[in-house]
């Protein structure tokens, strides 16, 4: 039987990830919130590493604006802690996935960034989790994969499609930025590509490195508003375009996060189906607590 184990077993994605594996019969899932495993303790990685066969991790600093304020802390989680994890699965044999973000990228491009492309993080954030990536790599060179996303919404955590859905309930009218470019992406859905990651991991079909994990398309954080107000049988034109300058923010953000998604079919797994298809899903899911449902 395999043994797995999912660190931040308690945030958004890693809730959907026990979801998805406890589904499972010939999974052995060991579920390690932060109450039960800090990765910043390398004894603690060590131990809780020790007889999986592999890791999935997605314990994170996710605060990026606070990341800004004390990068030390954040990297301490995002880079080190993940150098941790890392060591321990290079000591035991075991095959590690690490959960990584477009904004170890400049953000800056015209097309989508392939898994290949120069790394350049614009903020403290992204800075961190490059660390974690760069860990990996260096450590485990045959066993190590870096799965980047972005944009994620789900139904277990704080997210941009919940917030428009409350502050529905409290404004007319949201001005939303139209200037930034992404690839909204569920939770669960990449939940379900993550094991189909690990599986073919184990069967030896798919190559250690980097991967994209984001839906298919793009659109803003303005479109991705009002797709979900349609959804939710509200007004769509309550969302108003506006400009990133006009919320300044503590950590710069990329303007451009589009990733491709080449490397998947080497793998003999498909990429992540179209963005708005994937949020009809999400509306249509009848998995509570759902953020979405709106009375």
């Amino acid at each position: 039987m395999t043994r797995l184990l999912v660190t931040g077993a308690g945030g958004m994605l890693g809730r959907d990830l026990v979801t998805v594996l406890n589904a499972r019969s010939d999974l052995k899932v060991t579920a390690a919130g932060r109450a039960d495993l800090d990765v910043t303790d390398p004894t603690a990685a060590r131990a809780a590493v020790a007889e999986h066969d592999i890791v999935i991790n997605t314990a994170a600093w996710t605060n990026v604006d606070g990341a800004e304020a004390d990068e030390a802390a954040a990297t301490a989680v995002n880079g080190h802690g993940v150098a941790n994890l890392a060591s321990a699965c290079a000591a035991s044999g075991t095959r590690l996935i690490q959960i990584s973000t477009d904004y170890v990228l400049a953000g800056d491009a015209q097309s989508p960034y392939p898994e290949d492309a120069p790394t350049a993080p614009v903020n403290a954030y992204g800075r961190g989790k490059l660390v974690g990536e760069q860990a990996v790599a260096r450590l485990l060179p045959d066993s190590g994969y870096v799965v980047r996303t972005a944009w994620l919404y789900g139904a277990h955590g704080p997210n941009f499609v919940a917030t428009m859905l409350r502050l529905a309930t409290q404004r007319e009218y949201i001005d939303v930025v139209d200037d930034q470019h992404g690839q909204p992406t569920w939770s669960y859905r990449l939940a379900e590509q993550l094991v189909a990651l690990a599986d073919a991991a184990l069967a030896g079909q798919a190559a250690a490195g980097v991967y994209h994990s984001t839906c298919a398309g793009q659109t803003t954080w303005y479109g991705l508003a009002r797709a979900a107000f349609t959804l939710a049988g509200l007004d769509p034109d309550r969302i108003r375009p506006t400009t990133s300058d006009r919320y300044p923010r503590p950590a710069p953000r990329p303007a451009y996060s589009v990733l491709a998604h080449g490397r998947w079919a080497a793998a003999g797994l498909p990429s992540l189906p179209d963005w708005h298809a994937t949020l009809v899903d999400a509306f249509d899911s009848p998995t509570p607590p759902a953020p979405w449902k709106v009375a």
